[in-house]
């Protein structure tokens, strides 16, 4: 009983040979001997038009450019930041249901307010999207730190009522509220700097190639010597 193999997942021998057919080097190579049957039929290649024809086939199969295999195509590193997005939205609905002081409820608007200028669509975004570090940090206030203040001093208010304890829970939250907005500022602040120091390397660039066109002297007018 005859068998057929295929070791390796490599492709049949007509799977091969259909692949050529289309191959660049096949194209090219036809169309150079297609270029040789034209010189044939005026009187070019004479009695050797078969080895002409065939020549050409094999030197426009050389010349066309090897297969390349396509490299892998992945998402802009914007996209990635679409779940962060959406976990931002679940946390500020989060923050909206629990009952907080004003002074940690202003302090932590001003933050997801920050992060939400971060994440927005856009230039902004991109830029933090290439700023790996920058991304972590997001990530960690919406998925860790913010919710993690908050459930913590819901669970300390309450203990708190059945025996105070030495520093109130609002005042810790506060300050906890106060160092995560210092942090995402901090993100802010070096995303602006980059972009100043990105305008300042482009001046200096402009400067370097001889844009000091706008203080060339006028040329003088006729009649009139021109001035020292």
């Amino acid at each position: 009983m005859a068998t057929s193999r295929n070791r390796g997942g490599g492709r049949s021998t007509a799977a091969r040979a259909a692949g050529y057919l289309e191959s660049a080097r096949n194209l090219t190579g036809s169309a150079a001997a297609l270029g040789g049957l034209a010189l044939t039929f005026v009187g070019f290649a004479g009695a050797y038009w078969p080895v002409v024809v065939g020549g050409l086939y094999g030197a426009g199969a050389l010349l066309a450019p090897p297969p390349r295999t396509p490299a892998p195509a992945f998402e802009e590193p914007s996209s990635r930041l679409d779940e962060l997005r959406a976990d931002l939205v679940t946390l500020r609905a989060y923050l909206d249901r629990v009952d907080l002081p004003d002074a940690a409820t202003e302090r932590l608007a001003a933050l997801t307010g920050l992060l939400d200028g971060l994440l927005a669509p856009g230039w902004v975004s991109e830029a933090l999207a290439e700023d790996p570090e920058g991304v972590h940090v997001v990530a960690r206030a919406v998925r860790r730190d913010v919710p993690e203040s908050v459930d913590a001093y819901l669970r300390t208010r309450w203990w708190t009522r059945l025996a105070p304890g030495a520093r109130a829970p609002e005042e810790e939250l506060e300050r906890q509220a106060a160092l995560l907005h210092g942090e995402a500022q901090e993100l802010v602040d070096g995303l602006r700097e980059a972009e100043e120091l990105r305008q300042r390397s482009h001046t200096k660039y402009l400067e370097d190639r001889g844009g000091g066109g706008l203080r060339r002297t006028p040329p003088a007018k006729e009649g009139r010597p021109p001035e020292p």
